[in-house]
């Protein structure tokens, strides 16, 4: 498999970590859509938010318990939001799954 995301986890490519524990791996995007922009992946590698399944669910669960604490470690004290982009319609480039958060500023309520 050849999969950025798994790469970044095993660290074959350079990130900027921001939180790991046993189920995740976050770290900085390089192309930042906001003034703070992370990315949270699985250390499973799930290809999207339609691949969750019953035997990876507990992995995403997880991933959802760590994000307050990435978020406070990132600063966003005041709200961010969490976005996650699906096949190609949904723009999604990676084809592992991740959360994005984002914040640092207030954010437009136009999502499209």
């Amino acid at each position: 498999m050849d999969c950025l995301f798994c790469a970044i986890i095993k660290g074959e490519i350079p990130s900027t970590k921001v939180y790991e524990d046993e189920y995740c791996y976050a770290f900085l995007d390089i192309n930042p859509q906001a003034p703070v922009h992370c990315l949270v992946v699985p250390k499973e590698h799930i290809a999207s938010a339609d691949a969750i399944s019953c035997d990876n669910a507990e992995a995403v669960a997880k991933i959802f318990t760590a994000i307050p604490k990435i978020a406070a470690k990132l600063g966003l004290t005041n709200g961010y939001r969490i976005v996650s982009n699906i096949g190609d319609d949904g723009c999604q480039s990676v084809k592992h799954l991740h959360f994005h958060i984002l914040g640092g500023k207030k954010l437009s309520e136009n999502m499209a």
